[in-house]
């Protein structure tokens, strides 16, 4: 249930256009052209429209999945099976680059461990935001092969934007039909921001991410903390203003928005009660802080907590590492 709710001051209603977290300049968008990965695509191509930003489509044709195709270690095969599937892939993709009219592009077609290359490339381009669709069926989900996905979120350097299978309603953008060029460009709209978060240390970071996209967009923002322990509430009743005035302090002070943002506290499991606010708000964008691959230990929003709302978010998710 919830327990407190409250406005922070109405004063932060001007400026709500300064930047105070530079909008991508590069996007990485992985695909293995599925259509669970496909899902994906207008989003990428939306925010790189909006903010004029540099599409780099990625594709990577690993040894595992060419094996599978052979059925087994035959090198002739291998060889005859690789070509087949490299010239496939170039195609693809350069038949899903008809479109992207108006837009910067670059197409990557590699060969090698996926992660590594899908690295190498964020390096190379400086990417700063990544586009990924899942499926969602186990935990994170398989989006190309093995925990590809999983990587991405525990390693990348920059944001993860990632579109599960039951984004829906007014946060899901329509796909690009099957043959042919888009009839309009696809506007991303958000008018609702959710910031979930367990004040990890990065936690103003990741406040400032949400707070500059809530100002580009004109959306309003909810920020939220879950009390899941919440066993010495009845001891320690400030708690509750604690967790709240928290929030408020999360809020860069010399930033202001159109709309005042909102805090709330849940009592419960994490996963569960920032779904819930998020369909209760019908928010567009849910923005988390993600864990780094060498803080098992740390207060960030554990991987369970992550892989549920990602798989159960009715609108994409925007994982911000430090």
């Amino acid at each position: 249930m919830t327990l407190s709710e409250a406005r922070v001051e109405e004063g932060k209603t001007a400026l709500a256009e300064r930047k105070i977290v530079a909008p991508p300049k590069n996007v990485l968008f992985a695909t293995d052209f599925s259509p669970t990965s496909e899902s994906a695509l207008p989003y990428a191509t939306a925010i790189c429209r909006r903010f004029g930003s540099t599409l780099h489509v990625t594709h990577v044709l690993s040894d595992t999945s060419l094996l599978a195709m052979t059925g087994g270690v035959d090198y002739v095969s291998m060889g005859t099976i690789y070509e087949s599937a490299l010239q496939e892939a170039q195609e693809k993709i350069e038949h899903m680059a008809l479109r992207f009219e108006g837009i910067p592009h670059h197409t990557h077609v590699r060969h090698g461990l996926i992660w590594q290359n899908l690295s190498e490339i964020i390096a190379e381009k400086e990417v700063d935001l990544i586009v990924v669709g899942t499926h969602g069926r186990t935990g994170l989900g398989k989006l190309l092969l093995g925990s590809v996905a999983e990587d991405i979120l525990r390693h990348a350097p920059c944001p993860v934007l990632t579109v599960g299978p039951k984004v829906s309603g007014r946060a899901k953008l329509p796909a690009f039909p099957a043959t042919g060029r888009d009839l309009a460009p696809i506007e991303l709209e958000v008018r609702q921001i959710l910031f979930a978060t367990n004040f990890a240390h990065n936690a103003p970071a990741v406040a400032r991410a949400a707070v500059s996209l809530a100002g580009a967009f004109h959306a309003r923002l909810t920020l939220l903390h879950v009390f899941e322990d919440y066993t010495h509430l009845g001891s320690q009743p400030d708690l509750i203003e604690q967790g709240v005035r928290r929030l408020h302090e999360l809020l860069p002070n010399d930033v202001a928005l159109q709309y005042p943002p909102e805090t709330v506290l849940e009592f419960g499991p994490a996963a569960e009660r920032i779904l819930r606010v998020a369909s209760a708000r019908e928010v567009d964008l849910v923005v988390l802080g993600a864990r780094t691959a060498a803080s098992a230990g740390s207060t960030h929003l554990p991987w369970t907590t992550d892989h549920q709302v990602i798989a159960q978010a009715h609108c994409p998710v925007l994982t911000v590492r430090e």
